[in-house]
């Protein structure tokens, strides 16, 4: 018997099914080894050794594993083939002390590595006849990743602990993220609003004499002034705009040129992780963390190509594939023609392909109503599969018309010339638009020619004003990180999760991203004495530094200890240096009302708060904000609904006489009471509930 080990229970049941009774396939349920959370785990006397231990929710996992592995011929390693997949595969080795010699018969236990893309019959055979060695690079690399990322969390959140407020915590890549989302808000805070004019002439093709019909209008924009082209910002103010359409008045418009031609537009290329993770929150506004959670049981299910890829490569067979289904469905003018090939950036990551679906021809619908895909799995899989299918289609080809036309005052004598401008488009084939629809707008222009005299229904001038830039959303922030070579892209989603729980930032009713107070804080501490933690650009290059590891250029103890003795330097150092009344303690000229001693503005995990200059002798705090939501307790008649937070941060809304009161609600209420049993209305999403689970009075939120 052959035991084949995968790190998931899903993929071990996807693959079981491809293989006979000769193979047992089992789970490692991810890493079977990690470094302690109880300490730091990494040996500074010596070069950097991690120090691992068996988990204790791996460990009953562990013995079944060695238990099956004695009875093998052979154990075949078949986890993922990336940097986590090979570390997995390498931790196994030593979990399952495959690399020793058995005392009873003096040999290693037989062991392969094989590695594959997709989970399908053909990939599972082809990869067992092609077992090759541990990729030492890539897990070096995963392993430097780790210690570096342990080095800041296990050595600067206890620096935050310290100065500013227990229970914070730092990272390498989460400070780049909470600083990129901090500077956006304060853009937002600093723009001043620029002011802008533009020009605009709505214009009317003359009556038809014969059929009398009555002409089609155009908007046209002022683009030029003596061959001079008019800029976005050329027109400053409402004086400038106003000399204009001085000028322009009784002048006639007449078409000077028409411009005809072809414009094709090529599909976009298909998904990579961070594409998918971008067009998953436009599209279906899945988060990051969701749209891995559900690609991770379309790729074990065998439906999908590994979903951890930055890679825009395709198999040969995938592109035969796709074309025959093309053709077959859509006819043959949706091809290419060709295969489109993608370009890939200079130090794409080890996954090989771009992720598509496995088969083409395994339609969405079709895989719904077979495999029953739930409705997350299903929208998901769509969009992949939509994605793959139309980079392999033909061009979109639109019809494309530019009118220029001139308006002049000859009985003024001007010599100003005035250029007006419209733009027009059609569809004429609508080529990969037909399986993946991208917004386009149609303008049909009236049929026009040269030297054409068009009737001016209206000259407007309109005010504009620049707007402030736009907070971060899932989809803006992951593309910003790829962009700067921040992280990879399989770290995006566990990263932003992790930045929200920590309550460093939040999303606004927009879903955007904004930073929260202690973020703000936290951030301002990083900046000014941890410069380098939260530098973009130096973060970029300790992921090409992984990068040269992965490939064998660099030796990750060497780029670990770069990294870490200046930053140990410069810690011990901020120790001596930083005061944390100077963060934390804001005097004031409140008085606690327990004690009497003054009152002090302190800072904790959830932002600031006022509390006794005398803990911990006495122990009163009190909300720096009011809070209040103006609504009277239902329960006591005497206190005030209040917001508060838990101990973890969540946000519930409560009587603020408690312990006398103990009233308390999740959801935000209106103030309004339920016509039906009295009790408080509470908003759920787009709708108002009653707070009693007995009622179940419900309306609609009126947009």
């Amino acid at each position: 018997m052959k035991l084949i080990i995968v790190e998931s229970p899903t993929k071990a049941k996807t693959i079981e099914k491809f293989l006979g009774s000769k193979y047992s396939v089992l789970s490692s349920f991810g890493h079977t080894r990690d470094l302690p959370k109880s300490e730091i785990g990494i040996d500074f006397e010596n070069n950097l050794k991690p120090k691992y231990i068996i988990p204790l929710k791996a460990r009953k996992i562990v013995r079944a594993l060695k238990d099956k592995a004695k009875k093998a011929e052979t154990i075949i390693l078949a986890s993922d083939e990336d940097r986590e997949g090979e570390a997995i595969a390498w931790h196994l080795i030593q979990t399952l002390e495959l690399d020793k010699i058995d005392k009873q018969n003096g040999k290693k236990k037989n062991y392969q590595r094989i590695a594959f893309h997709e989970i399908t019959k053909t990939a599972i055979e082809q990869a067992l006849k092609n077992p090759r060695e541990i990729n030492q690079d890539l897990v070096d690399a995963q392993q430097a990743r780790r210690i570096l990322d342990r080095i800041v969390g296990y050595k600067l959140s206890p620096f935050l602990w310290k100065k500013v407020a227990r229970k914070l915590s730092a990272g390498r890549v989460q400070s780049i993220v909470v600083r990129l989302i901090a500077d956006r808000e304060q853009e937002i805070k600093d723009f001043r609003p620029i002011e802008y004019w533009s020009i605009e002439a709505l214009l009317k093709k003359q009556k038809n004499i014969q059929t009398k019909i009555d002409g089609i209008e155009l908007i046209t924009l002022l683009v030029k002034e003596n061959d001079k082209t008019i800029s976005k910002f050329d027109i400053k103010d409402k004086k400038q705009a106003d000399k204009i359409l001085k000028d322009l008045n009784n002048s006639e418009y007449k078409i000077k040129s028409i411009e005809k031609k072809e414009v094709r537009r090529s599909p976009l290329p298909p998904f990579t992780t961070s594409t998918l993770q971008q067009e998953a929150w436009k599209k279906l506004r899945f988060p990051a963390r969701f749209t891995m959670g559900v690609a991770q049981k379309l790729y074990e299910k065998g439906f999908i190509t590994y979903h951890r890829t930055d890679s825009l490569n395709l198999s040969k067979q995938s592109l035969f594939a796709v074309k025959e289904f093309i053709e077959k469905d859509f006819g043959k003018k949706y091809w290419a023609g060709f295969f489109r090939k993608y370009k890939v950036k200079a130090r794409a990551q080890e996954a090989h392909e771009a992720i598509r679906p496995t088969l083409p021809d395994k339609t969405p619908d079709e895989l719904k109503a077979k495999a029953k895909l739930d409705n997350n799995q299903y929208r998901l899989y769509d969009l992949i599969w939509r994605r793959f299918v139309a980079c392999q289609m033909a061009q979109a080809i639109f019809d494309s018309t530019s009118i220029e036309i001139e308006a002049t005052n000859t009985a003024k004598k001007l010599t100003d010339k005035y250029i007006f401008k419209a733009n027009g488009q059609m569809l004429k084939f609508d080529g990969f638009l037909k399986v993946y629809p991208i917004k386009f707008k149609e303008n049909e222009l009236p049929l026009l020619e040269e030297k054409e005299i068009l009737k001016l229904i209206k000259l407007s001038s309109l005010e504009h004003f620049t707007q402030p830039p736009s907070r971060y959303n899932e989809a803006t922030l992951i593309k910003t990180l790829e962009e700067n070579g921040i992280g990879r892209p399989s770290t995006y989603a566990p990263v932003l999760s992790t930045v929200q729980t920590r309550n460093y930032i939040e999303k606004d009713e927009q879903k955007k991203f904004k930073p929260t107070e202690i973020g703000l804080i936290v951030n301002d501490m990083l900046v000014k004495h941890f410069p380098k933690i939260v530098d973009i650009k130096f973060t970029a290059n300790m992921e090409e530094d992984l990068d040269k590891i992965a490939s064998g250029e660099q030796k990750w103890v060497k780029v670990c200890e770069a990294f870490y003795k200046p930053f140990e330097k410069n810690l011990e150092a901020k120790y001596k240096e930083v005061e944390k009344k100077d963060v934390t303690d804001e005097p004031t000229n409140k008085k606690c009302p327990k004690c009497g001693a003054p009152l002090l503005i302190k800072l904790g995990k959830f932002g600031k708060f006022y509390a006794c200059s005398k803990f911990p002798k006495c122990r009163y705090t009190e909300s720096l904000e009011d809070k209040s939501l103006k609504i009277k307790c239902p329960k006591c008649n005497k206190g005030n609904v209040v917001e508060k937070r838990t101990k973890k941060g969540k946000i519930f809304y409560a009587c603020d006489q408690f312990p006398k009161c103990d009233f308390a609600l999740w959801d935000k209420p209106t103030g309004e009471k339920c016509p039906e049993c009295g009790s408080l209305l509470v908003q759920k999403g787009k709708k108002t509930k009653c707070s009693n689970k007995d009622c179940v009075f419900e309306k609609k939120v009126a947009k």
